[in-house]
């Protein structure tokens, strides 16, 4: 919390580039949409397999679409893409700054009289709390549009009847916090993963370790806000 507060700090201070938050948004998000993409495509196509024949065999297949978008939208894209950019994104940030700090660059930044944490942690999460939401929005549009195709090819469902059932299911509550989620998540990646590399000390042994670190505490982290984010909105 105590870094957090120092990149609040930091961004109202008036010190943050603008740049450098294009260049940070750049590196985490944009260089992960592929995979992220890829990722919410095969989940859908999975899931619209799974059950467009149980659900044709019930009579129910016009609740195919509006099933797949609730669980792409409340869950699958969210969660995956984090962990997706989590695994490209946030072991590089940790790597980077541990690299950072065991080669006395950080210590360099220091006698300049700027705050390392502000200048290393707050560029990072900021783009992070802004741009994964975005990512988050795009997989959820491919993952529908996945589950689509999927049910057209293995039940012949017609892409009206999906696509009624889509809008239909989803509300505008479960697309806001889908995107909160997104939001939190960004920002606790970037923050634990950056954290995780400020506090390296040692040489690439260590760098290693904190990398590794970093990516298995961020995951905990990010599903213990999901529990609690579903537990806040879904069942108080």
């Amino acid at each position: 919390m105590q870094n957090l507060w120092e990149c609040i700090k930091y961004i109202f201070g008036g010190n943050l580039k603008f740049k450098t938050v294009i260049s940070q948004a750049a590196a985490i998000s944009y260089d992960s949409l592929p995979i992220s993409l890829v990722i919410s495509f095969i989940s859908a196509a999975v899931i619209a397999i799974q059950v467009s024949k149980e659900f044709l065999m019930t009579g129910a297949e016009s609740y195919i679409g509006g099933s797949i978008a609730i669980v792409m939208i409340r869950e699958i894209a969210p969660g995956f893409v984090a962990l997706a950019i989590g695994a490209r994104a946030g072991t590089a940030i940790s790597a980077e700054i541990a690299n950072m700090q065991v080669t006395s660059q950080v210590d360099a930044i220091k006698t300049l009289k700027v705050n390392p944490i502000g200048y290393y942690f707050a560029p990072r999460i900021l783009a992070s709390a802004i741009t994964v939401p975005m990512v988050v929005l795009i997989a959820e549009f491919i993952g529908i549009l996945s589950g689509m195709f999927v049910s057209m090819g293995t039940i012949d469902l017609h892409p009206a009847r999906y696509m009624a059932s889509v809008w239909a299911w989803i509300a505008t509550k479960d697309i806001y916090i889908s995107l909160l989620k997104a939001c939190i998540f960004g920002a606790l990646i970037a923050l634990v993963c950056a954290t995780k590399g400020y506090e390296t000390r040692g040489g690439a042994k260590e760098v290693g370790y904190s990398t590794t670190q970093a990516a298995i505490l961020s995951t905990i982290y990010m599903l213990v806000a999901d529990f609690l984010i579903n537990l806040l909105f879904y069942i108080a």
